[in-house]
């Protein structure tokens, strides 16, 4: 664990220095061992961006509870039956296709994001808030053959996502003593221009309007995020990475394999409590399981027996991933907390559009691990005006990571009828 900084720690550069804002770096004291007594708690979501073909992943809609048969999709998860759950009419109440694809962890459409006070920040980073410094990567975004469009900050900004060569090396190759120097002076650097900039803006902030104001503000966050960002990363410089034996992993090996590839990866990302909170967006390459065609084309299925056949191999593989990330947590005892990795370890399949018709309502949503009570089929009301905002999952997720929090993009509550183990 890094060193706690303290409120006297500075930014200094360019004649001026400013104290930074109290950062989680600087717990100390009783507060301290406070957090020290909370489960060490972590999240994935695992998600792609056509959505799932229904009829194949829910279960019926008369077969709430426990009893259900297991819908062909989800078949590969059976084992863990009594592991995870499966939500029926959760969803964000927005419509718009392909552009409701980033709203999955936050509810929230980007353009709308200033409506809300954390804009459109999504799960994984509101998590890595609360994390800080305590691990080398506040968060993971990830990416095997597609894009990952579901993790926002909370000042908009979309986050990079890293394929399976990146991957492996961020967690284990050691930068070069000239990297670091050079990583180091950059850090500097940057801290010195917002040293400035700070200085500067608090000067201009005094002649502003209200009209500006506001505005304004919302350009000082960003800044303060970065200067929290430049602090949380400057103490991991010189300490080493942890090892493996394991070689680096070849890309291009095909949608299944570089798919489990990335799977391992992210199991030894949490082992080594590298970071606590990842997203993972996974595609289709042509000619994968004997398909020729793209899965964005499969998705437009229009209930051609063809399309639909492929959608289910390239779907059912997601579930064999999925099962099998449960399976690595599941059988690695949790050094911080007891029991096993998947205990503490909440994973989320998800999909911000329904389905690749461009349908938004009733979102494929499986939660899996982390202490959740599990094993139902979970019915929601189907009805408009009686549905419920698929945002109060993630506010429970998040209440179960420890924030003490009662609201989550566009959620009224936490999800009725789901609790989680106490601590």
């Amino acid at each position: 664990m890094p060193t706690p900084l303290t409120r006297r720690t500075l930014l200094k550069g360019a004649g001026v220095a400013i104290g930074l804002p109290l950062l989680e770096a600087m717990t100390s004291g009783s507060r301290a061992a406070t957090q020290a007594t909370k489960p060490v708690k972590r999240f994935v979501c695992l998600s792609n961006n056509y959505g799932i073909y229904h009829k194949a992943f829910f279960p019926s809609p008369d077969q709430a509870g426990a009893n259900y048969d297991m819908p062909e999709t989800l078949k590969p998860l059976e084992k863990h039956r009594r592991d995870f759950t499966v939500f029926s009419h959760l969803d964000h109440g927005i419509s718009g296709g392909h552009a409701c694809v980033p709203t999955l962890l936050s509810g929230v459409r980007p353009y709308l994001a200033s409506n809300f006070s954390e804009g459109n920040i999504s799960v994984d980073q509101k998590i890595a808030e609360s994390v800080g410094a305590q691990t080398r990567y506040p968060s993971l975004t990830l990416k095997v053959n597609e894009a990952n469009l579901v993790s926002f900050t909370r000042t908009g900004v979309q986050v990079p996502a890293i394929d399976l060569r990146q991957m492996f090396r961020t967690l284990f190759l050691e930068e070069s003593d000239a990297a670091k120097v050079q990583r180091l002076e950059q850090y500097e650097l940057q801290g010195s221009i917002l040293d400035v900039v700070l200085e500067q803006a608090n000067s201009l902030q005094r002649e502003l309007g209200k009209a500006d104001q506001q505005k304004f503000e919302e350009y000082l966050t960003s800044v303060r995020t970065l200067e929290k960002k430049i602090n949380q990363q400057k103490p991991w410089l010189d300490r080493p990475k942890p090892k493996t034996d394991r070689g680096e992993p070849l890309q291009g090996k095909g949608t299944a394999a570089d798919l489990k590839a990335m799977i391992e990866l992210i199991a030894l990302a949490l082992q080594t409590d590298s970071t606590r909170a990842i997203t993972l967006s996974s595609g289709f390459v042509s000619g994968d399981f004997g398909l020729s065609g793209g899965y964005h084309g499969f998705s437009h299925h229009g209930e051609r027996e063809k399309e639909i056949a492929a959608l289910k191999l390239i779907e059912k593989n997601k579930m064999i991933q999925m099962a099998y990330l449960m399976n690595l947590l599941k059988a690695q005892e949790d050094p911080m907390n007891g029991g096993t990795f998947l205990d503490h370890t909440t994973i989320l399949f998800g999909c911000g559009m329904a389905t690749g018709t461009h349908s938004t309502r009733n979102l494929p949503l499986l939660l899996a691990g982390g202490g959740f009570k599990h094993g139902d089929h979970k019915v929601y009301p189907e009805m408009q005006g009686n549905r419920v905002p698929a945002a109060n999952l993630l506010l429970s997720i998040l209440q179960n990571h420890g924030l003490e929090i009662d609201q989550f993009g566009t959620s009224t509550s936490t999800l009725a009828g789901l609790d989680w183990r106490a601590a």
